[in-house]
């Protein structure tokens, strides 16, 4: 298994686990709802039931963008390798490795960390389509392409 494809599905149980939970979350919500709905009236009733829906539409909201990003995952082809950076490049620089998807959490596989960022963050704009040799600067630290997977 390459570098790559070991990001990516180590991205994608993530992703998935959130996507569990926020499913969970959300169905009991919605159990409490009418389990409430049935027993309870007045004012208070009015302000849990309201409270709650709140809180689903929040929580569907963060599982609408954890499918999304786990749809960007699924598009990568994990064995094209390109001379410029583009969705699904592992960038190797000088002092990090960064992977261009989405905007997950930082990672770390066979010991080495891993940054993923979304092609459009400020930094994935300036790296889109940049090749080998070709320097960035993130907090004054300046940082060269090393390699592109």
């Amino acid at each position: 298994m390459t570098f790559k494809q070991k990001i990516v599905d180590h991205h994608m149980v993530l992703l998935q686990d959130k996507i569990d939970v926020f499913k969970d979350m959300i169905s009991g919500l919605t159990e409490d709802a009418q389990n409430d709905a049935k027993g309870s009236a007045g004012d208070k009733h009015e302000t849990a039931l309201s409270m709650m829906h709140l809180e689903q539409e929040k929580l569907s909201t963060k599982l609408k963008e954890a499918i999304q990003m786990r749809s960007v995952l699924e598009k990568i082809d994990t064995t094209l390798e390109t001379s410029k950076i583009a969705v699904g490049s592992v960038i190797k620089t000088n002092g990090m490795y960064l992977f261009m998807s989405a905007a997950l959490p930082k990672i770390s596989i066979d010991g080495i960390n891993v940054i993923a960022l979304s092609p459009q963050s400020p930094l994935g704009v300036k790296l889109m389509g940049a090749g080998v040799g070709e320097t960035f600067e993130i907090n004054t630290s300046k940082y060269t392409i090393e390699n592109i997977e």
